[in-house]
């Protein structure tokens, strides 16, 4: 009896062990079973997407290839005063400085004085040509004695002669003392009135050569001054030259006529327009850089010598893989494409984008000849990946 009791109390036991595991293999094959589907949906592309039939006809495809494209180079330059519009005076004869009468960033026109200086050696050559004057005066009259004396038979013709090439040593004379004297700045007018007057003056004026606006100004009252000395610099500045320096491994993008867009960030106003002027054909050694010009009208004086500027040139057409600009989607401040993997699905890429000329983008890297992607209606594109990205 009591064996019959104990088996039936280990029988009972097993049943319990049975039923609790069964239990445990159900509540982990329904647990398995919910889990399924999330892991399922887990492991999808986020950046595949196929595209629903409506979507499909918003759609345009594009195959990747080659294209001209003109990059647009910003190069740093700064205004500059053009050289041929530019005049560095000096003055005339050694002197001192008696009178300044042109102040800095003054408008002046040409001939106008700029300043006057008292100057002896200006006097010393005044008075070689009265000399030289009045020796004119004395071989004139010895000639016409000489000519008087040879009619009647009191001399010869060749006393006449020798008389005849003194006055010519002596208008020699005359001729080269007024010219040093042009030299030294006087005048025509100013000679002229010498050669009336014959009275000494020893001062001599600084004119401007051309019309314009004093850019710098080097001397004070009282000073001595030198021909060789830089007392004034004139400079035209209704045109002035934007000046840049191009690297030399980009030199070969550009040339002469390119049109320009140069951009002044001190005058806060839209781009001017013109065109390269020059184009340099040596290297500097320590920048590595080669020089360009574009002249601007600078009629309303609004642009400055030195004024910082930014030259935008765009370069010749270079053949360049590329894709439309539709194409390019904008995800996490970086540039995308959707590649065509299979019919009717695309995955999302990220992309390495260059310069963008006519609606066309040059492609660094990120692609390659002959893919396929979505152009026009890229926008749509991305908007089913980021709703499927939601459910």
């Amino acid at each position: 009896m009591a064996t019959q009791f104990k088996n039936k109390n280990v029988w009972m036991t097993q049943c319990r062990t049975l039923s609790m595991l069964c239990l445990g293999l159900a509540l982990v094959a329904c647990k398995a079973s919910n889990e399924t589907p999330q892991a399922a949906k887990k492991a999808e592309d986020p950046n595949l997407v196929e595209l629903s039939a409506v979507l499909q006809g918003k759609v345009q495809l594009v195959k990747v290839g080659q294209a001209e494209i003109r990059e647009v180079l910003r190069i740093p330059g700064s205004v500059q005063v053009d050289e041929q519009r530019i005049a560095r005076i000096g003055a005339p004869v050694t002197g001192r400085i008696t009178e300044i009468e042109a102040v800095l960033g003054q408008s002046v026109k040409q001939g106008q004085a700029l300043a006057s200086l008292n100057s002896t050696e200006l006097a010393q050559n005044q008075l070689v040509y009265i000399k030289a004057l009045q020796q004119i005066d004395l071989q004139s009259k010895a000639v016409e004695r000489a000519r008087v004396l040879l009619d009647a038979d009191v001399i010869s013709k060749a006393e006449l002669q020798r008389r005849e090439s003194e006055l010519s040593a002596a208008q020699a004379e005359l001729n080269a003392a007024a010219d040093q004297l042009q030299v030294l700045g006087m005048s025509a007018q100013s000679v002229a009135k010498l050669s009336k007057a014959a009275q000494m003056h020893s001062f001599s004026t600084v004119s401007a050569r051309i019309s314009g606006t004093v850019i710098s100004r080097k001397i004070n009252l009282g000073q001595v001054v030198q021909p060789a000395d830089e007392l004034f610099v004139v400079a035209d500045l209704s045109r002035v030259l934007a000046v840049a320096e191009v690297p030399e491994r980009q030199v070969d993008s550009i040339e002469i006529g390119q049109e320009v867009n140069i951009e002044v960030p001190a005058l806060h106003q839209s781009a001017i327009k013109g065109k390269l002027i020059y184009v340099g054909d040596v290297v500097n050694p320590q920048t590595r850089t080669v020089t360009v010009r574009s002249e601007i009208d600078n009629r309303a004086k609004n642009l400055k010598p030195d004024m910082l500027v930014s030259m935008l040139v765009q370069s010749k057409p270079l053949p360049k893989l590329a894709i439309p600009v539709q194409s390019v989607v904008r995800e996490n401040d970086k540039d995308h494409v959707f590649v065509q993997v299979a019919p009717n699905k695309y995955r999302l890429r990220e992309v390495t984008l260059g310069g963008e000329y006519q609606s066309m983008v040059a492609v660094v890297n990120g692609i390659e000849e002959g893919e396929v992607v979505v152009g026009e209606g890229a926008f749509h594109v991305n908007n089913e990946r980021k709703r499927k990205e939601l459910e």
